[in-house]
């Protein structure tokens, strides 16, 4: 869907009726409707509207360790590679070679050169055409004017996002007070030990909102980690485009109930509350983070069309912990307790999206353990109503 397409989109009526519903005040909106979560139209809207606008997040910088490690994605209907350049660089092109548009680069790993398979049109990585064989007999063909379209990409407190936006909203402008929010933890200097992906059969939102709700610990969860964690505070109140709550916890967030024993030691230099429990974070529209006392552990979410999304668990710790004797004997309770949880978790988002696919599913009502869950659906309304 192009600009042009977006601005002469209506959102039906009864679907702009419903998605007003939720940007009422706390403790009056509503859920998002269940065509938000299902009807291919209004992926296709959200594609342009959420996805190719502003700013979503690929994970973290230290993923591409050397020069030459990529990463594909796709996101907004847009193939991408997120590729680190010669001079070490991250970097974020169109991944549709510029002859006849197949994707180049697939899955991830560590290149000198991106070479589309089909002809063999091959790119630096910095996105230039540096080879295209047989071309030689093509009147007035510049390879210079054949590299691949770049997207903006920034970095940002150890994580990288990027946009499809010819002239993006300032990077700093929609992380807003993130920093301030997150200033406790050295989020830059934080190491990931662990990125590992996975598909749902649900929808994208689905994925992300359950991380971000104490609701359904006691009924999900109940022998893993509901006993772990105490009512959160209430969510902050934030400046940009995320949300975020603190929460206490008995022991660490990062272990299940019968491990607490095993706990790595705290973040170097984290004092006072934030030691006592985790700050859950909604980066939107996908970067799903936590941040406890010891580690912190997140989500990149992607849609798949509505009724599917591929997802990364992310897992990071300070150099200081990863250095220590014991951190190798540890660190697979950390992973054992994040596994378990999605295992429980999954299957009731299967389960959920089999019912929001009903013709008689329709909206609730949040409970005072959802506040980041409504945070969000305020903000994806108001992007949604705003093409309406």
């Amino acid at each position: 869907m192009s600009d042009l397409d977006i601005r002469s989109s209506r959102i039906p009526q009864d679907l702009a009726d419903d998605l007003a519903l939720c940007r009422a005040p706390a403790g009056e909106a509503s859920t998002l409707p269940p065509a938000c979560y299902t009807d291919p139209e209004v992926h296709a809207l959200e594609e342009a509207v959420i996805f190719r606008r502003g700013w979503v997040g690929v994970g973290r910088s230290d993923t591409w360790q050397a020069n030459g490690d990529f990463r594909t994605f796709e996101f907004g209907g847009v193939p991408i590679v997120v590729v680190r350049d010669g001079d070490g660089r991250l970097r974020a092109f169109a991944n549709s070679c510029s002859h006849r548009s197949a994707r180049i680069m697939e899955g991830e790993g560590t290149c000198a050169r991106m070479r589309c398979r089909f002809h063999f049109w091959t790119y630096g990585l910095d996105g230039r055409l540096v080879g295209a064989p047989s071309m030689q007999r093509t009147s007035r063909f510049d390879a210079g004017d054949h590299g691949l379209p770049e997207f903006t990409l920034e970095e940002r407190h150890g994580f990288v996002l990027v946009s499809l936006e010819d002239e993006p909203p300032a990077i700093d402008g929609w992380l807003g007070d993130f920093g301030d929010l997150h200033a406790d933890w050295p989020l830059s200097d934080l190491v990931t030990t662990r990125r590992r992906e996975f598909t749902v059969g649900c929808n994208w939102k689905a994925f992300a909102e359950v991380f971000n709700e104490y609701y359904h610990l006691p009924y999900v969860h109940p022998d893993s980690i509901d006993g772990t964690y105490d009512d959160p505070d209430d969510p902050d109140q934030v400046d940009g485009a995320f949300a975020t709550q603190f929460g206490t916890t008995v022991g660490t967030g990062g272990l299940l109930d019968d491990t607490q024993d095993r706990a790595l030691p705290a973040v170097p230099g984290l004092t006072g509350r934030p030691t006592t429990g985790v700050r859950y974070t909604w980066l939107y529209p996908n970067l799903i983070v936590a941040l406890g006392q010891e580690a912190l552990w997140m989500y990149e979410v992607y849609p798949d069309g509505p009724d599917r999304c591929r997802c990364a668990q992310v897992v990071c710790f300070p150099k200081a912990t990863i250095d220590g004797p014991d951190f190798d004997d540890r660190v697979g309770d950390y992973y054992e307790r994040f596994d378990l949880a999605l295992a429980e978790d999954i299957p009731m988002l299967v389960q959920q999206h089999a019912g929001l696919r009903s013709p008689f599913a329709r909206q609730g009502r949040y409970s005072y353990l959802e506040p980041s869950v409504a945070a969000f659906a305020d903000w994806y309304a108001g992007r949604l109503l705003s093409v309406s």
